[in-house]
């Protein structure tokens, strides 16, 4: 179903008008600019498809694309799109509203993906995986269909420190989340604007927007998953030492292969102690002649 309106200046929606709200949306737009303009994210003539769930994430990822729409140089178009998975209590008229009173383009899909994954997940096994996977190439399906270029997606820095968290403790990999990745088959290309954008900072911005959350009842449901145990982990440090998140997320772009151990990466296999030279650094030979003649001058005059 297909929803088309103009892209005009977004009406307020509800608590727009909260004085909050502008205060806490500036340092946001702030890092999206610059997270934008570092992975050249988006680019003149693009199609982005807004991938909105509902949460808060994606409401303010939303805003901020509308705003960056208005006031960036670069001409891009935006349309919002919301999958509509089957879960049992899901408000149908919440976005379709909310959307509306924006003025904004959207798509709303319907694919009751909810049964297959409860269907297929054993008992006490996280639902995340086979969800995102399922409801990923939905997304990238119709991404296609509809000629948008980019792909946004609305998870920030602290998803991006957990993703690496996750990895590193469980999987034994070190491999975070891309603020811009193409997809296996090459067809489409996901960018995270919000990568830059601490958790906490959103939270604040949704809170004052009051955005109409729409709950998850998969992953949203489980209090047990270890991205969970991971989060707050990380909350922890933040306290305990503000600023480590951000170092750690600088880290990930000043990568040293060669003070890791990924043979693929670098060649530590060649890396041997070069045989003595002896002399023949001090050979004529190795002089251009020009040098050489100048030098023995000089070493006359000495003499």
């Amino acid at each position: 179903m297909t929803h088309s309106a103009p892209l005009s200046s977004p009406a307020p929606a509800p608590g727009a008008d909260r004085p909050d709200a502008g205060r806490l949306f500036g340092p946001i737009v702030r890092g999206v600019g610059q997270a934008i303009g570092d992975y050249r994210m988006i680019e003149a003539g693009d199609r982005v498809m807004v991938c909105l769930s509902g949460g808060k994430d994606s409401y303010t990822l939303l805003d901020v694309l509308l705003h960056l729409k208005r006031k960036a140089p670069v001409d891009f178009d935006i349309v919002a799109v919301n999958l509509d998975q089957g879960q049992p209590g899901f408000p149908k008229d919440v976005l379709p509203c909310y959307l509306g009173a924006l003025g904004v383009p959207f798509d709303l899909l319907t694919q009751d993906t909810y049964s297959v994954v409860k269907e297929k997940t054993p008992e006490g096994k996280t639902t995340c995986a086979l969800c995102s996977r399922l409801r990923r190439g939905i997304l990238y399906a119709h991404a296609r269909k509809i000629g948008a270029t980019k792909i946004a997606l609305g998870h920030h820095r602290d998803d991006i420190l957990e993703t690496l968290f996750m990895n590193l403790f469980f999987g034994a990999r070190l491999k975070a989340m891309p603020p811009k990745l193409q997809s296996d088959d090459g067809t489409n290309v996901v960018i995270r604007p919000l990568a830059y954008v601490a958790e906490q900072d959103i939270i604040r911005y949704a809170q004052a927007r009051a955005f109409p959350i729409i709950p998850c009842n998969l992953c949203g449901s489980q209090e047990n998953l270890q991205r969970k145990v991971v989060g707050d982990m990380l909350e922890a440090w933040e306290r305990e030492h503000p600023g480590r998140l951000n170092n750690i997320l600088r880290a990930l772009g000043r990568v040293t292969p060669s003070h890791l151990m990924d043979r693929n990466l670098f060649d530590f296999a060649s890396l041997s102690v070069a045989p003595p030279e002896g002399d023949r650094g001090f050979d004529a030979e190795d002089f251009p002649e020009r040098e050489f003649l100048t030098g023995l001058g000089e070493l006359q005059m000495l003499g």
